[in-house]
């Protein structure tokens, strides 16, 4: 009787450890996936609490494709997340449709200050968010996805990083094109020295140590 319950004990454990799902992500990885896709959530929510103010159509067309976006790559990290394996698509490359011409300069403008009310809500300040939340979130997932275990996860993230960013650039020169986004220059001797204060390194490798017991 007490052999057989050891081969029956014996048997359990062999078998419980395929009864369990496969633990295909580490912990540290688990808060990161939390935080990350629970912010994708959040921008897309508050990208729809922002449609309702914008009242220029260039600024809500750009809106509307990043939200479509954002919502796909969302749909992707979940299911590459809940399931460890490759998801039914690839992440999608984002393609923004801002020329790169960059005003540089500063012009004369107003003193900024918090809005009293939702009715204060202007382009300038609701760009501003969109831009905000795009630069988070490509920092957040660039810098979890050094550090996650799961191959096909940390490839879904750490193909989001260029999207976002993209986003976010796709948003800065909107704002730079309307004058919400200024950018200064130095003075041409400052910049001339600053972009000469370093030079190139010649090629070389590291002089590989010798062990104390060649001869």
């Amino acid at each position: 009787m007490i052999m057989m319950q050891n081969q029956m004990n014996q048997q359990g454990m062999q078998q419980s450890p395929n009864m369990q799902p496969k633990m295909n992500h580490g912990g540290h990885e688990m808060f990161d996936a939390h935080e990350i896709i629970a912010g994708m959530i959040n921008i897309l929510d508050q990208y729809q609490m922002y449609e309702q103010f914008i009242k220029d159509p260039e600024l809500k067309n750009i809106l509307q494709r990043q939200y479509t976006f954002i919502n796909d790559t969302y749909n992707v990290m979940v299911e590459a997340f809940s399931s460890g394996k490759k998801p039914s698509h690839p992440t999608q490359t984002y393609n923004m449709q801002q020329s790169n011409d960059i005003v540089y300069g500063l012009k004369p403008s107003q003193p900024k200050k918090p809005n009293q009310s939702v009715n204060e809500l202007s382009e300038q300040g609701l760009s501003a968010y969109m831009l905000g939340q795009c630069k988070s979130m490509a920092g957040l997932l660039g810098m979890s996805a050094c550090e996650i275990t799961n191959p096909v996860f940390r490839r879904v993230i750490g193909d989001s990083v260029p999207n976002f960013i993209e986003m976010a650039y796709e948003i800065f020169l909107y704002q730079n094109k309307h004058n919400y986004y200024q950018v200064p220059q130095l003075q041409q001797q400052d910049m001339n020295q600053m972009l000469n204060a370093f030079t190139t390194s010649p090629n070389a490798q590291m002089n590989q140590p010798q062990s104390k017991y060649m001869q």
